[in-house]
């Protein structure tokens, strides 16, 4: 799996809700592997359950645990639903979702917002893990240790122009110059590839790159982006449905979200077993990464929230704002309407 890749996929989206404006349901992201389903149905269901579809946002990891754990344990069962986690079609998972091809699906934040502005109907109904954990990471020995170091080395990257957007974010606050980045798109490679090839950086998520880079006794230095700029502590990823479900079937949110929510709870309270969830559902994910970033990963989901899945108006307006003053979105939204709490169990 390229943690990578994935950031990159979070920023297509003028293509991603061109489509959904369309009404188009066609199939797989040119980095997916042929848009598999990842059938979780359990043996013997009752004809009496609701069949749900959910569709991730990227290929199975640690970020969906929940969910896994939710099927596994006979969460969604208990909540009367028979749910089906499937991989995303051709205009990804927020074009599944808007256009009612299914309920429920895995975004981002920033997914949204740029959904919205397009006027996609898309919602965010509770926040996966509290607070970003994405950064910028390179090896020990190009000796980056703070956003000033970034002048003068190369940047791998996508092509993206949130990504020199979030770096002047950070480097201004340590009066660096973002000019002098090198940017280079680092194509196919993966992180461990390109920083042995021709990079010194590049953005990724901690909780599955950075822990593989422990396990290959590859040290990195970490930057979490949130650490310098409050704006970027932003939700990535969240769970999405659209408002025609809300309107019309309210109550198959509220136990999709109840069930879910049990099913973080006990990735939270059980982080090996969860894992083991994982691996047994997915047995090409490398066993050892998953346990180690589940670890990792557990406490985080909930953090310092009152409860699982709960979002802050002021993390949706901040990075809201801060993607506005980026001139990364054509104009502001309503952000009340972009997310709910009102789902999530009490």
């Amino acid at each position: 799996m390229n943690w990578r890749k994935m950031l990159g996929m979070l920023f297509m989206c003028v293509l991603l809700v061109t489509v959904a404006a369309c009404g188009g349901k066609e199939a797989a992201p040119a980095d997916q592997n042929g848009g598999t389903s990842t059938d979780s149905k359990s043996e013997g269901s009752s004809a009496a359950l609701k069949d749900v579809k959910v569709v991730l946002d990227w290929t199975p990891n640690t970020n969906h645990t929940g969910l896994y754990a939710a099927v596994d344990q006979g969460f969604y069962k208990a909540a009367g639903l028979n749910v089906e986690i499937v991989q995303p079609g051709a205009g990804g998972a927020d074009t599944m979702v808007a256009s009612n091809e299914v309920p429920f699906g895995v975004s981002y934040q920033e997914s949204v917002t740029q959904a919205r502005t397009q006027d996609v109907p898309l919602v965010s109904i509770a926040a996966v893990i509290q607070h970003n954990t994405s950064g910028f990471a390179a090896p020990v020995d190009r000796k980056i240790k703070s956003p000033k170091d970034f002048e003068g080395k190369t940047y791998g990257g996508w092509g993206s122009p949130v990504e020199e957007a979030v770096m002047q974010s950070i480097m201004e606050g340590e009066g660096a110059d973002v000019s002098k980045v090198k940017n280079i798109n680092m194509g196919d490679a993966d992180f461990f590839t390109a920083v042995k090839r021709d990079i010194d950086f590049a953005w990724i998520f901690y909780a599955w790159t950075g822990i593989e880079a422990e396990l290959r006794g590859e040290p990195i230095d970490m930057l979490y982006v949130k650490d310098y700029a409050k704006a970027l502590d932003y939700y990535t990823p969240v769970l999405v449905t659209n408002e025609q479900t809300i309107q019309k079937d309210p109550e198959l949110v509220k136990a999709f979200l109840k069930a879910t929510t049990e099913g973080y709870q006990y990735a939270i309270d059980h982080p090996e077993e969860a894992a083991n969830i994982l691996i047994k559902a997915v047995p090409d994910l490398d066993k050892e990464l998953v346990l180690a970033s589940q670890k990792w990963l557990s406490p985080k989901y909930k953090d310092d929230a009152p409860r699982w899945g709960e979002q802050k108006e002021d993390v949706w307006k901040n990075y809201t704002d801060w993607m506005f003053s980026k001139k990364l979105l054509d104009k502001e939204i309503d952000v009340s309407k972009a997310y709910t709490n009102e789902f999530l169990p009490q």
